[in-house]
């Protein structure tokens, strides 16, 4: 992670797809991922390919100058988690007890034995700073290296190839197909998201809201979500579709979180890491794994329809730590 490189639109389209022909339009199927000897699974959306105009236009409510100016962006089919990931399935991660199973079901898309994925160390602290690791509480205070390795160690013991969404993925799934500030024309911000006014300062259990127009739930709010770009205050101004992290600060975030007003949660609304996130870690060097002072920090996964070759899957996992 020691150069950094930029793409323009059309080296996005060729990087996602990874060489393989154009499935434009194909529609693939919904499904869930089984966890042998768990009881937890995770819901998979279908999100399908197609294109969209990503950012904000100037008269928006809440804009911010990093949000344009709007460009339109081609988006090729993926599947994405329908809930933010829990402290449940990050501790299947931590404590490494499936490594072992035998999945009857495995797919072939990823041939990385799981052996080789590294492992994040636990906790030191309570991590969610007394707002709980229980029932489907997402999980928080994770780096976006600690959330990557995750979809490693996913793929190899599913075989199933699964990632962090790039910022312009994240988007374009929140948007649903609409183009307004938000993603809902009925109701309110409150039918849809836990964010400053009724979140009580705290997360919640995922799914408690109604999802977007694609079955996402908590695409706003509850917890902001990691993506796969590093943050640029220029990247629409300079046309770049995505920007490959070369280091740990600043790193794109978006959705908004418990603690953040209505308009952090806007679709096109942007924000990133900083390193006041470890403000409280006392080791000296500080995590990798883990922030501090981030509990309003997690993730969701994607698993694109067309899987990319082993180095190209590599360096989505952030490569070595």
């Amino acid at each position: 992670m020691n150069i950094l490189r930029t793409l323009k639109i059309t080296s996005l389209i060729i990087l996602l797809s990874a060489n393989v022909p154009s499935i434009f339009g194909q529609q693939e199927q919904e499904y869930t991922q089984e966890l042998p000897s768990s009881k937890l699974s995770i819901s998979m959306v279908t999100i399908p390919s197609g294109s969209f105009k990503m950012g904000s236009p100037i008269n928006e409510k809440g804009r911010n100058d990093d949000e344009g100016p709007q460009r339109k962006m081609e988006i090729e089919g993926f599947w994405m988690s329908s809930h933010e990931i829990t402290w449940e399935l990050y501790n299947l991660f931590l404590q490494r007890e499936l490594d072992h199973i035998v999945f009857v079901e495995k797919g072939k898309e990823v041939e990385k034995k799981v052996d080789a994925v590294t492992g994040a160390t636990t906790p030191y602290v309570d991590m969610s700073l007394g707002m709980g690791t229980g029932k489907n509480l997402p999980i928080g205070n994770i780096t976006q290296l600690g959330a990557s390795k995750f979809c490693e160690w996913l793929s190899a013991i599913t075989g199933n190839f699964y990632r962090l969404p790039t910022e312009a993925e994240w988007e374009y799934a929140a948007r649903a197909g609409t183009t307004a500030s938000y993603f809902f024309e009925d109701g309110s911000l409150d039918q849809y998201a836990w964010f400053i006014d009724n979140s009580g300062e705290t997360y919640h259990q995922v799914g408690q809201k109604r999802p977007n127009p694609w079955g996402l739930y908590d695409m706003y709010g509850n917890v902001a979500e990691w993506t796969l770009d590093q943050y640029n205050a220029n990247t629409y101004i300079e046309n770049m579709a995505f920007i490959r992290v070369e280091k740990e600060y600043p790193v794109v975030v978006r959705g908004g979180s418990y603690k953040d007003s209505p308009e952090m949660l806007r679709s096109a609304s942007r924000t990133f890491s900083k390193p006041i996130w470890k403000q409280r870690d006392p080791q000296f060097p500080k995590s990798k794994w883990w922030h501090t002072d981030a509990p309003f920090v997690g993730f969701r996964i994607v698993r694109p329809y067309k899987t990319p070759n082993q180095e190209v899957q590599h360096s989505y996992w952030l490569g070595k730590e």
